[in-house]
Order: C-alpha cells, then structure tokens, then sequence
C-alpha cells in the first residue's frame, strides 16, 4: 500500500455538493420566496440576514444529516454553492425570536409550507400521494429523548426521560415515502391516546393539505389503537367533516368473547401486497352489541394471525392466535382489503425511523418553544427529502431514506470551474452515482419556475 499524505491546501472543490439537488427544489417551488415573506415582520430594520434564508440554510443543513444548529457550518463552508450563511449567533438569536412569538412565527411558516406542499403535488402530477384522489395520513407517537434538563422533560412510559411528540405523515405508498404534516410537542408523560392531542394534530395535518383535502371521505387517517376513542372517532366523524378513517381498537373483553363466537365461516384469508395469500391470517367483521355507542357506519374488523416463532402471547389472544382489532368508516370495499390497508400504516414507523435521521435524535434546545421551531426546522428537511424524489428520482431511488440519500447523492463531491462567464459544478466521473445527480437536476432545471 503507497504511504499518503494529507495537505489542506486545496481550492476550487466543493464538498457535499449532491446538496445542490435539495437547494435546486427549494428554488423551483418558491419555498425560499414563501417562507422570506411569511418571516418578513420578523426582519429587524437595516438587517443584513433575511429571516427566511437562515431558516432555509437550517432547514438543508438538518437535511444534510446535521443534528443541532451549528451544523449550518457545513453550508457556510460553500458560498458558491448555497449563498452567504449567517453566524451562528445570528441563526440563534433568530430561533429565539421565533420562539418568543407566540406561536405567530410558527403560525407563518405552516401556511408557507402548505402553499409549497400543494405547488410540489401539481409539480408531481402522477408521482403526487393524491394521484389516485385519496390522502392517506398516519398518526403516531415517538419518544425523543433527552439527556439533559429540558423544558417538558419527563419520564416516559417506557422508564426512560424526554419527550413524547405525537406526528403526522402523509403517506406515499408503495412507490415513495413519505412527508410530514404535524408534530406536536409534549412532555414525557403525555398520554397516547390523548384524544385531545389526537385531535390537535390532525387539526395541523388538514391545514397541510390542499383545500379539497381538509373534510371529505377522500382524507383518510390512520392510527393505532391510541387513536381507538370515542371522543377523536366523534371528532373525525361530525358533521361538516365526514373524514375516513382507520384506527386500532384494543382488545376488550367484550371483543375477545365475539372473536370466540364469529364461526369459522365467517372468517376470510388475510392477503399481502402482491395479492398472495397471508400464511395464517384470517379477519372477520364483528357486529352487534361492540357497536353501540360509537359513531353511525363504524365497522369492527378482528385478524387472527399465528404468533411469530418465540413471540408471547397476550391474555387477549385466542386459541394461540395473535388478536388485533380496528375500526373503519369505509363501505364497498372487502374487509381483507381494509386489513391490508391498515396494516401498511406499519409504514408510519420508516417516517419515523427517518426523522430520527433527519434532527429527531433528539431536541437541541433548552425550552419548549425553542424546540417547537426546531421541530417546524425538521418537518422542512424531511419536505425536501421527499418532495425533492418526489419530482427528480425516477424507479427505486424514490424509496431511499434520508442515510442513503446523504450518502449516494449529497456526499458527492465535485470541482466547481468557470466557463463562458458560467459556474459549472464538475461530479466525479466515477462517482457510481454521478448519472443519478446529473439526471435528477436536470429533470428539476425541466420544470417551470415558481410565479
């Protein structure tokens, strides 16, 4: 092996420069004009910095992988590709403004991100989570832990000290990902089926949807069984509203004793994706009695599925059979596949894992408020990493997560030269994905510029 030696003298050489992708997205939907006007009233006279071009600079830092806020370091050491970079002084002082604006700064940035959002789903046309005319939203808890004396930590249910957020994702389907809508920050100790959290997410989630989106059947939303209440099933279903939904229920007593009862007629083999028979998984559709109570249209559909080798069994499971329970308002469709259409709310758990990845690891801030913007920070990096697929990567590089996107795409590095008065950002040829980049920018210089 050649001995080598490291000098740090080099020039003309941009580091992650795949990060131009991410920054050409913000540009083609207006992101950056919409969020420099929603944080306008927030720009001090004479400033040198606009409000919205440091949250922009945080928000592609977080989605280059960086965890609190001065990791915009990494966009300050590249001017020719991402712009001037504030301080970090100023880029904290700005947080602490939005913090202490009660709510109205957050109240800004939400309105911009939704405008953006329903620009980037006309922009994706077939590629768009609404192409087939429905919205399907998860709703899910995370705890974020924290290792330090925050404001609203606390011990969680799982005996250990942070934060409980409850989160909200629209989901892409099989061939995408997915983006945020809500995050919702509370202490440790908040309840997971907290109906009133529940209902205050999904308030956040709706008002990230084009308009046509906000009430109907079209908009469906998926949770676990904390979302099983009467109150957030009311909510869901009152007039004026009607949206779909899909919940998990918990296994009552008085579920257990009609599983016992449904005849072995009555109940339908489960099915995977691809159409193939589920091995040992059935579902039946109660009635009766369960029902009373709970909204008008409720179904009750029970699966039966044989545990996974050296899985425990609960006092609610059945004949050595792992019982889950969910509700649904939707008619017309067969309840096998309803079950499956729940069952992929799994994929809730991916946006999560994501997240983490993605500035969720934990929160970096001392107070609530604080950490509030950095959750909005976060929602926008997780927008980028899936709008900016969404309209640039074609086949399987759709699907790929936050870690393989930096890592493919964003670590790249090039030479930046001069040519014909034009700066042109040189990949390594033998990058192997190089043709990935090139393609994916050009297909986002193809699209028509903001108004």
């Amino acid at each position: 092996m050649n001995k080598r030696s490291v000098q740090g003298d080099g020039g003309a050489v941009v580091s992650q420069a795949g990060g131009v992708l991410l920054a050409e997205t913000v540009r083609k939907i207006g992101l950056d004009t919409a969020i420099s006007a929603a944080l306008a009233p927030w720009r001090k006279p004479r400033a040198v910095h606009d409000p919205g071009k440091i949250l922009l600079d945080l928000v592609l830092a977080v989605a280059l992988g960086g965890d609190c806020l001065s990791d915009v370091a990494v966009l300050r050491a590249e001017p020719a590709l991402f712009g001037p970079v504030a301080s970090d002084p100023t880029v904290s002082r700005l947080v602490d403004t939005l913090a202490g604006s009660d709510s109205h700064a957050l109240a800004a940035i939400r309105r911009a991100r939704a405008e953006a959002r329903e620009h980037v789903w006309k922009l994706a046309q077939a590629d768009a989570p609404d192409a087939n005319g429905q919205v399907i939203v998860d709703i899910d808890g995370v705890l974020v832990l924290a290792h330090s004396e925050k404001q609203d930590a606390t011990a969680t249910w799982k005996r250990t000290f942070g934060h409980h957020p409850l989160v909200a994702f629209v989901d892409h389907g099989s061939a995408g990902s997915g983006e945020p809508v809500a995050a919702l920050l509370r202490p440790g100790n908040a309840g997971s089926n907290t109906a009133a959290d529940h209902i205050t997410t999904t308030r956040l989630a709706l008002a990230q949807l084009p308009k046509q989106y906000r009430r109907g059947r079209r908009t469906l939303i998926r949770t676990d069984s904390a979302g099983g209440t009467h109150e957030f099933l009311d909510w869901l279903t009152a007039r004026g509203r009607w949206l779909s939904y899909s919940v998990g229920m918990t296994i009552t007593d008085a579920v257990h004793h009609a599983v016992l009862r449904v005849p072995d007629s009555a109940w339908t083999a489960a099915f995977e994706p691809d159409g193939q028979l589920r091995d040992g998984a059935w579902v039946a559709e109660l009635a009766g009695d369960l029902l009373k109570g709970w909204p008008a249209g409720m179904r009750l559909i029970v699966r039966k599925e044989r545990p996974h080798p050296g899985a425990q069994l609960r006092f609610t499971d059945s004949d050595g059979m792992r019982l889950t329970c969910f509700a649904t308002n939707t008619t017309g469709t067969a309840i096998a596949a309803l079950e499956l259409r729940h069952r992929q709310r799994a994929r809730a758990e991916d946006r999560i894992r994501a997240a983490r990845d993605t500035g969720l690891r934990n929160l970096p801030l001392h107070h609530t408020a604080q950490n509030q913007v950095w959750l909005e920070i976060v929602q926008l990096a997780l927008d980028l990493l899936a709008w900016m697929p969404m309209l640039a990567l074609t086949g399987t590089a759709r699907r790929w997560e936050p870690k393989r996107l930096r890592l493919r795409l964003f670590t790249a590095a090039a030479r930046l030269v001069t040519s014909s008065r034009r700066r042109i950002l040189r990949l390594a040829r033998h990058w192997p994905w190089t043709d990935t980049i090139a393609s994916a920018f050009a297909r986002l210089q193809a699209l028509p510029n903001p108004n």
